[in-house]
């Protein structure tokens, strides 16, 4: 696989075999990116194709500072956010809260998903991707991508004390759901 500078390059010299390079080398991985902000995979493939459009017409502007797989995936992020706001109208989240009473808000918003039971990664992606849109949009760019209520506030057209809510949300969603799964008998 050539280098990513090679590739880089390739890409600003509008090379085709450079792009082909581009996605054939970071397709799987922010598809990974792309389902972590997704309800399902045809969602998932679509913020991934607009997310490399948008790479493919921006890549001029990377100048090297940093990762390029980070750059890469701010891009992705950002599209998977942008796609939610467009269609937000047509996909309005019920909220968990009424549906079950026992889902209250914490005020910690530093509060830790701890758990005593061994939870497969893939069960928690799973659970993960099962949250209300909102919820999962809000914990996934606090958890996975680390920006600050005030970031997913201005990013989401929310306001903080909104982010912070749909985090606590989540994360008591997440719990629940995990507690759930301790309960049930294990298959003999």
């Amino acid at each position: 696989m050539a280098s990513d500078d090679r590739i880089i390059n390739g890409c600003k010299k509008g090379k085709r075999r450079a792009f082909s390079l581009l996605y054939e080398k970071y397709a799987d991985v922010l598809m990974l990116v792309c389902l972590r902000y997704s309800r399902n995979k045809a969602e998932a493939q679509d913020v991934l194709q607009e997310g490399f459009i948008k790479v493919f017409q921006k890549i001029e502007s990377f100048e090297g500072r940093g990762s390029f797989e980070g750059w890469l995936r701010r891009i992705m992020v950002n599209t998977a956010i942008n796609y939610y706001k467009a269609n937000k109208k047509y996909q309005f989240q019920e909220e968990v809260d009424a549906n079950s009473s026992h889902l209250a808000v914490y005020d910690n918003e530093d509060e830790l998903l701890e758990v005593d039971y061994p939870v497969k990664p893939k069960m928690l992606m799973r659970m993960i991707n099962d949250l209300p849109d909102g919820y999962r949009m809000v914990f996934n760019m606090y958890v996975f991508d680390g920006l600050t209520h005030k970031e997913i506030a201005g990013d989401l057209g929310v306001t903080e004390s909104t982010s912070k809510s749909q985090l606590s949300k989540a994360r008591k969603y997440l719990r629940l759901k995990i507690e759930e799964k301790q309960l049930k008998p294990l298959k003999a």
